[in-house]
């Protein structure tokens, strides 16, 4: 199985393309997903985030059943068909999407982003809030400020501060898009918070799909294991 997702990801990492994405969208999407207290079940999030009214004009979930066990560097294929889903389910036009975890910066340069971005074939940006590989300096603690995430000699990624002086955020292209742009997206996207609007919108609609769920008013939707092979 793991030779499986490995050869997956080899695939995946091979049809990536990095180029700047320009204008920068109005519309950026932002999808999140976290587990039951038992890992059996997965919730996921999909926002739609209108950068210019500076609100949510579209949400979308699912739950479905956590049908592969987790593999440290394969959390795609856990938690990928959920987060697939509540995406697919979005009606509302965007230009870019933010996940909740990382992108190139992954040992196979095949995080979550960069996974779902491919098989979406969208521009996609992995933000994640803490780092998987990779070593870096500090960087100053004011809003907007980076440091280069290296791994070894190549470079996979950024750590922004997007507010001053809180936890910077890790930061690595998905898929079409460049690490410039991407680090514009992201810092266009936050607001008062350290996080983008989108993920961490979607991050509270999975709390709230959480606590539905615990209340015994949400039922899984039966959604099959790893994403199919485009």
């Amino acid at each position: 199985m793991v030779e499986r997702w490995k050869a997956r990801q080899q695939e995946l990492r091979r049809r990536m393309i990095i180029a700047p994405l320009r204008p920068l969208p109005r519309f950026v999407a932002g999808a999140d997903a976290a587990f039951s207290a038992d890992k059996s079940t997965v919730f996921a999030a999909a926002v739609v985030y209108d950068r210019t009214d500076h609100r949510i004009v579209e949400v979308a979930h699912a739950v479905c059943p956590a049908v592969v066990p987790y593999v440290p560097g394969f959390l795609s294929f856990r938690e990928g068909p959920a987060v697939r889903a509540a995406v697919g389910r979005l009606r509302h036009p965007w230009g870019a999407i933010l996940f909740d975890g990382q992108g190139y910066a992954h040992p196979r340069r095949c995080g979550l982003a960069t996974h779902l971005g491919i098989e979406l074939d969208r521009p996609a940006v992995g933000v994640a809030k803490s780092r998987l590989i990779g070593t870096h300096d500090q960087p100053p603690s004011r809003a907007g400020s980076f440091a280069l995430l290296m791994d070894g000699r190549e470079q996979v990624g950024i750590v922004l501060r997007t507010r001053q002086s809180t936890r910077p955020l890790y930061v690595s292209i998905g898929h079409r898009i460049d690490l410039q742009s991407a680090r514009q997206l992201v810092l266009a996207c936050c607001t008062r918070y350290r996080l983008p609007e989108p993920t961490r919108q979607a991050d509270i609609e999975v709390a709230r799909l959480k606590r539905r769920a615990a209340g015994g008013s949400l039922a899984r939707e039966e959604v099959p294991g790893p994403p199919k092979a485009l």
